[in-house]
């Protein structure tokens, strides 16, 4: 970025890549991350995990699958919108299972199982994490089901992390398939940021791309970037950039309300900002 230079910055502190090296423990976000730790460390077959969009949750999981320990094993799916045998086909590859040219969906399925005994006899569990699990085809999700039956005497085989928007748990409410339903015994659904999250947010960020000048963010900054991204942590990294762009074009060094709002005005997602409240308390008349 062309201001990294200009703030004293290592690199770029609000790309909205995940990376694991900026994740800031909010209350949703820890929350969430504990949940994860206490369902595996309780051998739950399956957990859903869900956000709205820009929530974080793509960077939670790659958080969470980096606390692992070298006694799990994962396999890792960003876009499970497919087709059962192509799911496992993806699984197989995951997890490094043989797989011959043209093989049908039963010999797959044995074939993962195979895989999934040989790990269990090292003493090895397996987590599948699956992100946007909303737009998996309900065929595919029952799929997922079939595979956590597979189990020891013990323990099961499998363990399965479902991320998704909102709209995942709309899918789940479907009959056809209740049973999966009904086996989420862990589940978090993620909350936005508060305004003082916001500005921790915001510090911790710039702390972790080698900031180290006095506070970027005016006040009357913070609450048009709180408002506008409705503490989304992707509004709210956009945001900021667009801003950051403005001080420096101008050669300046503090981030202020007129930043954030021309920054508010140029993202579609932002929720505008609007006149002021003294104003909407004026009748029109008085303004003219």
């Amino acid at each position: 970025m062309i201001y990294v230079q200009h703030f004293g910055l290592r690199e770029p502190p609000f790309g909205i890549t995940p990376d694991t090296s900026f994740f800031y423990a909010c209350r949703s976000s820890q929350e969430a991350l504990n949940t994860l730790l206490v369902a595996l460390s309780n051998g739950e077959g399956f957990i859903k995990i869900t956000g709205e969009v820009g929530s974080g949750k793509t960077l939670l999981c790659r958080k969470f699958l980096a606390t692992l320990d070298p006694g799990w094993v994962s396999a890792y799916i960003p876009n499970p919108n497919l087709e059962p045998r192509t799911l496992l086909l993806a699984m197989a590859e995951e997890l490094s299972t043989p797989v011959e040219t043209g093989v049908d969906q039963h010999h797959l399925l044995r074939g993962i199982n195979r895989t999934l005994l040989d790990l269990a006899r090292q003493h090895m569990r397996v987590v599948l994490c699956m992100d946007e699990s909303q737009a998996m085809p309900l065929e595919t999700l029952e799929t997922v089901r079939l595979l956590t039956n597979l189990e020891t005497e013990k323990r099961k085989l499998l363990h399965v992390v479902l991320f998704g928007q909102p709209e995942l748990d709309r899918k789940l409410a479907c009959d056809s398939i209740r049973q999966l339903r009904q086996r989420i015994t862990f589940q978090y659904r993620m909350g936005s940021l508060t305004e003082s999250e916001v500005a921790a947010y915001v510090t911790h960020r710039l702390a972790v791309a080698g900031y180290a000048g006095p506070a970027l963010l005016s006040a009357r900054a913070l609450v048009s970037l709180h408002r506008a991204s409705r503490g989304v942590p992707r509004l709210v990294n956009i945001l900021m950039h667009k801003a950051m762009l403005l001080v420096y074009g101008e050669g300046g060094s503090l981030v202020e309300r007129r930043h954030m709002r021309a920054a508010i005005e140029d993202t579609p997602a932002a929720k505008p900002l609007g006149r002021s409240r003294w104003l909407r308390l004026i009748p029109m008349r008085a303004i003219e």
